[in-house]
């Protein structure tokens, strides 16, 4: 059989978007319910390298409000006596006075990047900034664990397309947008009568994409009945992140066996005017982690679920010409759980006085983050996934 172009189009929009190994699609079939004892861990990703000196402020660093006449904070909500938090991040200050927030300052690696696309790779990649990784963290972990688990360890990425961070050398998470839409999507006539042909292509993308689209339309059935298993009663803002939260929510309280979930908002590339975006993104941010916290601890689920945030880089320390501020290294980071063992601001503030040419010098290693999220969270072995045996962080 010869595949048109135009049917190729089609059967790439639909396999592409999950972009998943069939045979860790088959692996979702099996109807197996949740460990009640483990963990979940959510990751929430900064897209575009968000300005960390505004978001967690020095509100007593003269340097801080001298390099920052124009945008530096002027009304953040006091964390204590030295440090403050962006006002647009309210709920993230009540997270914080009850015990259920920790802050790690001034994360980075060594010879940082300032390019979005490969700042972004190597927090993905958990690479050096010289080494090159075409498999990610939480990839490698799948590879690890799904061998030999007796159910079988699964990803979810809420968006159209897989990042990095979660593919595998053997095994890749399963990405989607929207679990009905996807759903409706697969039962289409056209997916169906090509799934309902026996095919074989000496090409191997298009057999590959073929065997892809079968497993995809064998599991969105699956998918789609577990999303709307146990409908939440809890209220979600009806922005994008809002939306995304409410669908990770109504899975973590069926009965699919996922482990990690991976969210992404942005863009906070503020060059111009960047109070104002901060502000909005921030905003949406609040309010969507504030309707699902609520939504876990009502469903008394809070103290086995651990959401991070990072972002692929910080900013430079004086503001540009244009209100905003430019590519910078390193950033903090935020940890939201009822299962936290260290509360608060974990470290010190971003030295202001010690810099690197205008950059803020980075103290703390995102490998290690990483390393103490896949030993003491998700109970994996952090020196086979990264090669990291430089110790961890003792606050989960």
């Amino acid at each position: 059989m010869i595949i048109k172009r135009r049917e190729f189009l089609k059967i790439s929009s639909l396999a592409t978007a999950s972009l998943l190994m069939p045979s860790f699609l088959k692996s979702m079939t099996l109807d197996n319910a949740l460990n009640p004892n483990q963990k979940i861990l959510i990751v929430l990703q900064f897209t575009g390298g968000n300005d960390g000196l505004n978001t967690i402020i020095p509100t007593r660093n003269d340097i801080y409000f001298k390099e920052r006449n124009k945008i530096a904070i002027q009304n953040s909500l006091a964390l204590n006596d030295e440090t403050g938090i962006n006002p647009a991040l309210s709920y993230f200050k009540e997270l914080f006075d009850g015990g259920e927030l920790s802050v790690l300052n001034n994360v980075g690696y060594p010879n940082p990047d300032k390019s979005h696309f490969r700042s972004m790779d190597i927090w993905h990649s958990a690479s050096k900034s010289d080494e090159y990784l075409e498999t990610g963290w939480l990839g490698r972990f799948l590879d690890e664990e799904c061998y030999k688990c007796e159910h079988p360890t699964q990803a979810l990425e809420v968006d159209d397309m897989l990042s990095l961070a979660l593919k595998g050398e053997n095994n890749k998470a399963f990405a989607f947008k929207d679990p009905k839409k996807l759903y409706q999507t697969s039962q289409e006539k056209y997916f169906k009568s090509l799934y309902d042909h026996d095919h074989h292509h000496d090409d191997e993308t298009v057999s590959y994409l073929y065997q892809t689209l079968g497993s995809t339309i064998n599991n969105a059935d699956y998918i789609f009945e577990k999303s709307k298993a146990k409908k939440t009663t809890q209220e979600y803002p009806n922005s994008k992140l809002g939306k995304d939260f409410k669908t990770v929510s109504s899975l973590i309280k069926s009965d699919i066996n996922t482990q990690v979930y991976y969210l992404s908002i942005g863009s906070f590339d503020t060059h111009v005017n960047q109070n104002e975006r901060q502000q909005k993104l921030f905003g949406e941010i609040n309010d969507a982690v504030k309707s699902f916290v609520a939504d876990m601890k009502s469903n008394g689920l809070f103290n086995d679920i651990l959401l991070m945030t990072f972002s692929e880089f910080g900013r430079r320390v004086a503001q540009n010409a244009s209100n905003g501020t430019d590519h910078g290294t390193a950033n903090q980071m935020f940890f939201i759980s009822g299962g936290l063992k260290r509360k608060g601001i974990l470290n010190a503030l971003p030295d202001l006085q010690k810099l690197n040419d205008g950059d803020l010098i980075y103290t703390e290693d995102f490998r290690k983050v990483y390393a103490t999220i896949l030993k003491n969270w998700l109970n994996a072995d952090s020196s086979k996934v990264l090669g990291w045996k430089n110790g961890v962080y003792d606050f989960i």
